[in-house]
């Protein structure tokens, strides 16, 4: 347990004092441009952005998602996420439960979460590597109970297992394993890349096993590969992640793909996603919720207030834009009116 935790709080310096962003991918955002409307002929304070999220109201489309889990800051980050997202209403994801699964333990998975965020949406979180050697509906429960959870995200991560030392590489069955799980629990299961996206294809092969929600999670973004190159015990494996640093899907061909090919299936758009402007553009593309972490764990660390005032600008962002977009609604936000628009 202990090499696992030590291996997630290198994960954290590494993003937080490295250069781990994807080079010559971009998440495909930047090539996208709203047509500027110079009468929106209301007020910015009419703009509506709240929505429904697993049964609950949100006052933004905006997740703070999944950033780190079984270190010994796990605490302070998700103290801090979970008090700044109970005061603004918007609903985050905590970071891998699979230490504090594994040992019996919390490390800063607690009921606490709740009590500080009693109205948002809450999402547990594991791996599928685990659902090879786990009783998946057990542990499932257990991690949602853990956190008084609304769903479970289980995250895929082939390409960071596969070029880490010592990485989980027999990703055989896990699409029926999911489907196991999915179909035992009473909640919904969230299925997310870590950054290097997710097809259209899989989207539909994982919604026919039962998966509620996808999160692409596209290229753009962090590069779990470029992250795993900065910690590698040798020359050899860091070049082997060096070499992906760059792999995967742009996010906003996931998420386009994704709703083609899923239609009626909530999407969250991850992997890249820095400001309010991009998440105009990922609801405006077919996302109906828009993830951010990289760039919130900053001020994640400094406390709440210091989270509560990013995410804040974040959310005035989107406002604005919907805004200049004449959009009143995020309904009106996915009709908005594209220039130059080259995907």
């Amino acid at each position: 347990m202990g090499e696992i935790s030590g291996r997630k709080d290198a994960h954290i310096d590494v993003v937080l004092h490295r250069d781990v962003s994807a080079r010559s991918v971009t998440s495909g955002l930047e090539r996208v441009r709203f047509e500027h409307v110079a009468l929106p002929e209301f007020a910015l304070s009419d703009v509506d952005l709240s929505s429904r999220f697993l049964g609950r109201t949100v006052s933004a489309p905006l997740l703070v998602s999944s950033m780190t889990g079984g270190t010994a800051r796990t605490a302070t980050i998700n103290d801090s996420i979970s008090r700044a997202c109970g005061e603004l209403g918007l609903a985050f994801a905590v970071g891998s439960q699979r230490v504090a699964l594994e040992a019996g333990g919390m490390d800063g998975f607690s009921h606490m979460l709740r009590r500080a965020a009693p109205d948002v949406p809450i999402l547990a979180n594991f791996g599928a590597a685990q659902l090879a050697s786990w009783d998946g509906p057990e542990m499932a429960r257990r991690a949602v109970d853990m956190i008084e959870a609304d769903a479970l995200i289980i995250h895929l991560n082939p390409l960071q297992e596969a070029v880490q030392s010592g990485g989980d590489t027999n990703w055989s069955g896990l699409l029926s394993a999911i489907g196991r799980v999915a179909r035992a629990v009473s909640f919904p299961i969230v299925v997310k890349e870590v950054g290097s996206g997710i097809s259209g294809r899989v989207a539909r092969q994982l919604v026919d096993a039962g998966v509620s929600v996808i999160d692409v999670a596209g290229a753009g973004g962090t590069s779990w590969a470029a992250v795993e190159a900065e910690r590698a015990p040798t020359a050899e494996l860091r070049a082997l992640g060096l070499a992906f640093r760059d792999w995967g899907i742009p996010t906003a061909t996931c998420i386009r793909e994704v709703r083609t090919s899923c239609p009626g299936t909530p999407i969250i758009a991850s992997g890249g996603i820095r400001d309010g402007l991009d998440c105009a553009k990922a609801i405006r593309l077919g996302a109906d919720m828009t993830g951010i972490a990289a760039g919130l764990l900053t001020p994640a660390l400094e406390g709440h207030a210091a989270l509560a005032r990013s995410l804040s600008g974040i959310v005035e962002q989107l406002r604005i834009a919907s805004f200049c977009t004449g959009s009143r609604s995020l309904n009106e936000l996915r009709t908005a009116r594209l220039v130059g628009e080259d995907l």
